[in-house]
Order: structure tokens, then C-alpha cells, then sequence
């Protein structure tokens, strides 16, 4: 083994790559849910290496885990616990190799961070709309392996739907160069969309090319106060009335989330939370002025006040004023990470079935466990929730994990079928959900991935255990 591992020293260097040391950063899932052991931690620094590295792996089978910024919701970026997977960090390659003004477009190496990301696209004019809770650390790599949504979807797609083209390296070592940025390209299977979404069973991402939109003219953020999640859809439906395409974002928080920011981050002032069941925070991008955003935003809320369908309305009156509003939202999170260890699920709905959900599945929760507390917020836009499951007072979260995890996990995946959803929204399957994905994934479609999987990594060095279980 001292061999091999001199060969992936030759390839990379020896300050870049890791076996004794602290390797918790790498070794261990953010949300602390999970350790492994790496035989060791490679940075690699171009495509090439990347390539030569796979080779390398593949000869003497071992298998290869991808990492960008560890921030899996599902522990998908971190090695199990055998001591013999290579753990390849992906964070030095970070370059933007291209931006492409006439295009829309801009290809950026796959370690890229995506605030990262974000702020040089503004910096030559343009926006590139992914975000994320976790933007300041998760990479442009890990967001399209697993397809990330986040804040920005109603208006302009999942991850998949910013992506171009890509340069993956194969479970064999070829680097496949598809870094088109055609918007129209019809030549045989639509290899980009494979890899997307596939969280590195496939292949290594090593570079993406993203598409651009013009800074939007004005930007505006409003809160308001619904007294149920009926009506929070209704004023949705609202809202793509009034706003058309302006509408960017649309996110519902529950009141006992909102409670949890209150308590652990008093200095947010959470506006309106008290008195309502659920708070939306709304999002408009124009392209004309900030006064006619005003205009469309404030008859918006004075119609759905009018209606009965909000209770009050905060509207930014700054861009710090809508910094704070996200950032309640993107702390709510945190703030339950705060309050203890517990059930995380993520999601989708149809939007129209998320009211009788909710309705339901409550209902049955807490018929189980009395005194449970569900934290349910999310991308209420696309129908995205992050409908979670604290433990009652006084329990001990650990042991709350230990006990209901499984029942809790069951109960709400039967009711995510019953309504039409799927049981990962956003944040991948990981190694978390994939015994799950059996019970919940159609057997044809099941078949049709493992087939993919064998064909494209026989050997199952890339990232295995995760998605699909291999035959």
C-alpha cells in the first residue's frame, strides 16, 4: 500500500496529499452524524491529475470518494470507516476559466466556492442566481452532484437548470470534455444531465460551464404573516399573478422554527412571528427600475391584505433590511442545530398537495409522539419543505434520534408518496436514504440505475454506497 501511495504522491505532490494528521474536516459530515477513515486525503490541482489519479485507483481498486466543501445534508462526501478509501478533495481546483459576456455564460473548475462563484460573475456584470444557505463554503462541484436547489428556483431552476456543459473524468480515467456552452445540442444522449444529480457514482466532476443573467435593475424582499399554509399557497398563486417572471423567491417558515431563531439568535428580531402560524419571505427581481418593483410588490401585499389572505407585510427598505430577513431564514438551521439533534427530511410536494400534507402528516406525528415539535419551513415556491422533527421538551434529542428515527422517517416518506412527492427534494440521498430509496423509488427506475452504474463504473469505485446500491 506504502506503493500505491507513493504513486498518487508522484502524481499530486506530497504537500497535497494527507494520511496522518487531523483529517476531521474531511473525515466527518458537517452535521457530526457520521465518521470515517480515509488511507488517505488528495488534493488534486487540474483536470489531469484528476485523471491520472482515477487510473491509478482503478488499477488497484480502490474506491474514491469526492469532496468539495463537506457540506452533504445526507453524508455523501465523507469516507466510511474502513480506512481504504481515498478521499479526494476537490478545493484547490477553484479557477474561473472563462467568462463568455456574449454568451451568458461563465466555466468555473468544480472546487469553486459558490459565493465564490457568485461575486465574480458580479464583478463583470452579470448574475449568477444559485443560492444557498451554504454558499460561503459548498462548492460549484458538490452543487450540481447533487442537483442543489436552494433560495433562487422559482425563477431560474435547480443547479441542473444553470448548467451548460461539463468536464467530468470517468470511472476509468478519460476525461470527457463536454464544456459546450450551447444552449441547443442534439447529437445523442444528454450526458451532462447523467452526471448531475448523480453525487460522484458516476464520475468527477472536474469543471462546469454556467449560464448568466443580467443584474436585475432592482431587488426587493417582503415579509408577511399567514395564518395558515392554505394560505400561504393561495398567496403564492397570488404572486406569480402580480409579479409574473419578477418573482425569484418564496419561502414559508413555521412559527415554531421562527421561535428557534428568536431564542437563539435574539439580536434578528424576527418580525411577526408571534401572532402567525406561518411567515413568508418573498423575493422580486426586476429588470425595468426599483420604483416599479415597489409599485408590483406593494399592491401585491395591499391586495393580499385586502383578500384576507396575509395578516401584515414588512417590506426592505434597505438592502441591509433584506440581508437581515434572509438571514433569519438561512439561520433557522443553525438555530435548530442549537436546540439539539433531530429528524431532518427533505422533500417535494406538488404545491397544490402541500397544505393537506402538512394537514396530515402532523396530525400523525403528533398522534405518536406526544409533545413532538415539527419544524417545518422551505421552498415553498417549488414546493421544496424542510419538514423536520424536533424532540419533545425535556427529552434528550440523542436518545429522541435513537428511538423515533426510523418510525419518524417511515411515517413521513409514506406520507410524501400518498401525496405525490419524493422523498429527496435538494439535498441528494447520500448514504443516509439509500435503503430508503427502495421502498420509495419506482423498481423500473431502480433497474435502469443500477444498470447505468454498472456500465459506467463496473468496478464501483466512485463514491459507492451512495445513491444506488450496486448488485
Amino acid at each position: 500500500m506504502n506503493e500505491f501511495l507513493n504513486k498518487l504522491s508522484t502524481i499530486v505532490g506530497s504537500t497535497h496529499i494527507q494520511t496522518t494528521g487531523d483529517l476531521t474536516k474531511y473525515e466527518e459530515d458537517w452535521r457530526k452524524r457520521a465518521r470515517g477513515k480515509a488511507l488517505a486525503v488528495i488534493s488534486p490541482g487540474t483536470t489531469r491529475e484528476v485523471s491520472l489519479l482515477v487510473k491509478a485507483c482503478l488499477e488497484e481498486r480502490v474506491s474514491i470518494v469526492p469532496q468539495g466543501g463537506n457540506t452533504s445534508m445526507v453524508v455523501g462526501s465523507i469516507p466510511n470507516d474502513s480506512g481504504t478509501q481515498i478521499l479526494l478533495s476537490m478545493q484547490r481546483m477553484n479557477k474561473v476559466r472563462a467568462i463568455d459576456a456574449a454568451n451568458l455564460t461563465m466555466t468555473v473548475e468544480s472546487g469553486s466556492v459558490l459565493q465564490q462563484v457568485q461575486q465574480s460573475a458580479e464583478k463583470a456584470g452579470f448574475l449568477f442566481p444559485l443560492s444557498l444557505g451554504s454558499q460561503g463554503s459548498c462548492t460549484i462541484g458538490g452543487n450540481l452532484s447533487t442537483n442543489a436547489g436552494g433560495t433562487q428556483v422559482v425563477r431560474y431552476g435547480n443547479a441542473r437548470d444553470l448548467c451548460l456543459g461539463l468536464e467530468v473524468v470517468s470511472a476509468n480515467g478519460e476525461i470527457w470534455n463536454g464544456l459546450s456552452g450551447l444552449r441547443k445540442d442534439n447529437t445523442g444522449y444528454d450526458l451532462k444531465n447523467l452526471y448531475v444529480g448523480s453525487e460522484g457514482t458516476l464520475g468527477i466532476i472536474t469543471a462546469a460551464t454556467l449560464k448568466l443573467y443580467p443584474l436585475p435593475a432592482a431587488k426587493l424582499t417582503a415579509w408577511a404573516g399567514v395564518q395558515s399554509i392554505e394560505q400561504a399557497v393561495e398567496l403564492l398563486g397570488l404572486a406569480h399573478k402580480m409579479l409574473g417572471p419578477a418573482l425569484s423567491g418564496f419561502e414559508v417558515m413555521g412559527q415554531f422554527a421562527l421561535s428557534l431563531v428568536d431564542k437563539h439568535f435574539p439580536q434578528m428580531k424576527v418580525p411577526l412571528w408571534k401572532e402567525n402560524p406561518y411567515c413568508i419571505l418573498l423575493e422580486a427581481s426586476d429588470n425595468e427600475s426599483e420604483s416599479h418593483a415597489r409599485t408590483l410588490f406593494e399592491g401585491l401585499m395591499q391586495k393580499a391584505i385586502e383578500a384576507g389572505v396575509i395578516t401584515d407585510a414588512v417590506i426592505a427598505e434597505s438592502l441591509a433590511q433584506a440581508k437581515a430577513l434572509w438571514l433569519i431564514r438561512e439561520n433557522i438551521t443553525m438555530a435548530q442545530a442549537a436546540q439539539g439533534l433531530n429528524i431532518k427530511h427533505d422533500i417535494s410536494i406538488p404545491v397544490s398537495q402541500i397544505p393537506p400534507f402538512v394537514m396530515h402528516t402532523d396530525a400523525l406525528i403528533t398522534q405518536k409522539i406526544e409533545g413532538v415539535r415539527i419544524v417545518n419551513f422551505g421552498h415553498l415556491g417549488d414546493g421544496n419543505l424542510h419538514y423536520n422533527v424536533q424532540a419533545p421538551q425535556g427529552i434528550d434529542p440523542k436518545i429522541f434520534l435513537q428511538t423515533y428515527e426510523h418510525d419518524i422517517n417511515a411515517l413521513v416518506y409514506d406520507s410524501v408518496m400518498k401525496f405525490g412527492g419524493s422523498i429527496s427534494a435538494e439535498h441528494g440521498v447520500g448514504s443516509l436514504k439509500v435503503n430508503s430509496l427502495k421502498d420509495y423509488k419506482d423498481p423500473t427506475a431502480l433497474s435502469i440505475m443500477r444498470s447505468i452504474k454498472q456500465a459506467l463504473d463496473p468496478h464501483n469505485i466512485m463514491n459507492p454506497g451512495r445513491v444506488i446500491n450496486a448488485l
